[in-house]
């Protein structure tokens, strides 16, 4: 089966993530998205980082009753921090039957060269990307990108933890079940 692995912090999961997904599912050959829920991003700061088992259960729940999108802590049993490399390579010894496709921005893919073996990433790994506002997707590598006509949603997991610390309301911007976790948990607004 042809997989799409969605690497994120998900801290917390938004609408413009599951809204990616969704348009990946929906207009590529991919049968399955996992959304990886990464313990610790190499590239990012880790102080306004949620406990990983709180991250999980908010995208859970906002995945509840998809079948081909789903939740994945391949990462929580790898060592930390999270490198994609390590992920890939581990992925395709216990899944032999699977082909794993990367989905990124196009963010992302402009800092790939800053990724541990990105070399072996995109050598032999098929990457989708989607837009985000202003880094055009430009494929300097020569590696096999699918550029994705998914809406440009601007919708930052950082501003939401700001609005929240802010004590405004994050409604529309999150699944209601996710704001109501976070709301229930005082996520965001206690110090981490």
């Amino acid at each position: 089966m042809k997989i799409g692995l969605y690497f994120g912090s998900f801290n917390p999961v938004h609408n413009g993530h599951l809204i990616i997904a969704k348009h990946v599912i929906n207009n590529t050959d991919l049968k399955q998205v996992w959304m990886v829920i990464s313990p610790q991003n190499p590239l990012k700061n880790s102080n306004s980082l949620l406990n990983k088992y709180d991250r999980l259960n908010m995208v859970q729940s906002a995945l509840e009753g998809e079948t081909k999108i789903k939740a994945s802590t391949i990462e929580f049993n790898l060592p930390s921090p999270s490198f994609t490399i390590d992920t890939l390579a581990y992925l395709k010894e216990k899944h032999k039957q699977h082909q794993f496709s990367i989905i990124m921005g196009s963010d992302s893919f402009t800092n790939i060269k800053k990724w541990k073996n990105y070399e072996m990433i995109i050598k032999n790994y098929e990457i989708y990307i989607y837009q985000r506002t202003g880094y055009p997707i430009q494929n300097t590598e020569k590696t096999i990108v699918n550029k994705l006509e998914a809406p440009l949603i601007e919708i930052s997991s950082s501003a939401i933890r700001k609005i929240i610390k802010d004590g405004k309301s994050i409604r529309y911007l999150v699944p209601d079940v996710v704001d109501q976790q976070i709301k229930e948990n005082k996520y965001y607004k206690k110090k981490l």
